[in-house]
């Protein structure tokens, strides 16, 4: 389906791509107090409606130094609630924490501020990022600003959110089974996984771990790009930290791509449940990229065990956090957290061993796929959003769904290799609503993911979607 007809009525400003308003910002044409005030507006504008950046901090951004020689040049970002902003209410969604303000911010802050960015607001999630709808108790529901009835997936759903509807020009998310790349694929904005340790380190309090990882969210691939380029680089507090490219992933996604090798599988193998809308939705999108120098064939690496594994990792890293979290906070925990924590306390330490065996093998698995390929195209997620008052689906394609995870099956792959994975906006479903295609990459192969999603992008000639949130 063709985009369906939007309008978007907020300040001039806010529907300018992160590009041209740090141009705007280094030629003096405007000043972050004028963003701010852009942005603030539109916030006023759809917030009542979708509920996405539920903690603003005005008066922070406006003293922040001036910075239009650093790479965002004072241009106003959003931050997901579960990574700290000093002086600024953080919860992590979570009842024991609703009054929490730190006085230190999380290492990735500081980074973005001193390249000029501006935190303006935090952006919601679900309790400590767990589960893919964007609702808490300290805030409430996120909605999808393409119809407010539904879910805007999660747990980066209010970052999305937030560019979906023009709020903000770049909102910052974090990824391990799909939370930067299901918000992404539900609200028509790109968003990139990257490889662990290139924007910063595990979020677990498990400093070595690679599950969990932060990542860039924007409108367009060139603005996703530049985003990265703002969060990468190493640093010693991150034991996993990765150098910045010597070329700019910016510029690297600008130039020719070449020739581009993609396998589509809808399924994993039929190890991931697929509806068939979605799947039409994805092959029409590749069937009309009809580039001399881009080839598409159906094909899918073998990914043992690829359940396990995942499983395995994602208790490790519940595990990680609840060991060091005050009984004071725990005791408000959701049922689900409360089952996740549970899985894993009755793990052994031999399922630990097994599941690193099995990501050794997929990976290498991965390793020989990529020899012949650049990118593994995939579903982002199995089916179009749920209304948002159902947590999660308890089936997707007539499959029925043991529990909130098992419908998040597409993003484990990524999660497992350590991969880099790009969710890109490609099309619609009949009643409208969008789908991404998730593109995943090669190991430390970011640029060479931005630069063929890029390619993509403008061969299927897709729209920058800036909406108004509809309310049907």
């Amino acid at each position: 389906m063709t985009r369906p007809d939007t309008a978007f009525s907020g300040p001039e400003l806010c529907a300018k791509t992160a590009r041209e308003v740090i141009s705007l910002l280094r030629d003096g044409e405007v000043t972050t107090a004028d963003l701010i005030d852009a942005s603030l507006q539109r916030m006023d504008q759809v917030e009542p409606h979708v509920n996405a950046v539920v903690t603003r901090c005005p008066d922070r951004a406006r003293a922040m130094p001036a910075a239009h020689d650093n790479l965002l040049a004072g241009l106003p970002i959003g931050i997901k609630d579960l990574t700290a902003v000093e002086g600024v209410r953080t919860t992590l969604g979570t009842r024991g924490m609703a009054d929490h303000v730190p006085s230190v911010s999380d290492p990735l802050v500081a980074r973005l501020e001193e390249r000029g960015g501006v935190v303006l607001g935090k952006t919601n999630t679900p309790e400590l990022g767990a589960g893919a709808n964007t609702f808490n108790a300290v805030f409430g529901a996120t909605r999808n600003p393409w119809d407010i009835r539904m879910n805007a997936a999660g747990s980066s759903g209010g970052a999305a959110v937030s560019l979906a509807t023009g709020e903000l020009w770049l909102s910052h998310g974090s990824d391990f089974g799909g939370s930067l790349r299901s918000p992404a694929n539900y609200c028509g904005i790109v968003g990139l996984r990257p490889s662990p340790g290139i924007a910063g380190g595990s979020s677990a309090h498990l400093g070595f771990t690679t599950g969990g990882v932060e990542g860039p969210m924007a409108r367009d691939v060139l603005d996703c790009a530049l985003f990265l380029d703002a969060m990468a680089g190493f640093d010693p507090i991150w034991p996993i930290s990765f150098p910045a490219p010597d070329t700019p992933y910016l510029e690297t996604a600008k130039r020719d791509a070449g020739s581009i090798r993609i396998a589509y599988t809808p399924d994993f193998n039929g190890f991931a449940a697929v509806t068939t809308e979605i799947d039409d939705v994805l092959r029409g999108a590749l069937e009309r990229l009809r580039l001399p120098s881009v080839t598409v064939e159906e094909h899918c690496p073998h990914l043992p065990r690829l359940d396990e594994t995942f499983r395995a990792l994602r208790c490790l890293s519940f595990l990680g956090s609840y060991q060091v979290t005050p009984d004071s906070i725990s005791m408000h925990y959701k049922d689900t957290i409360k089952g996740n924590l549970a899985d894993a306390h009755a793990m052994s330490f031999d399922d630990y061993v097994q599941a690193e065996r099995d990501r050794a093998t997929i990976y290498n698995s991965m390793a020989m796929f990529f020899k012949t390929h650049d990118v593994l195209a995939c579903p982002v997620n199995g089916l179009a959003p749920l209304p948002v008052e159902i947590e999660f689906p308890t089936e997707v394609a007539g499959r029925p769904m043991r529990d909130y995870i098992d419908w998040l099956q597409f993003a484990f792959l990524a999660t497992v290799a350590g991969l880099p994975a790009l969710s890109l906006p490609v099309g619609f479903t009949r009643s409208g609503m969008p789908v991404g295609l998730q593109l995943i990459g090669p190991p430390r192969g970011e640029a060479r993911l931005l630069q063929v999603a890029h390619t993509l992008e403008q061969a299927l000639n897709l729209p920058v979607t800036l909406i108004d949130p509809i309310v049907r």
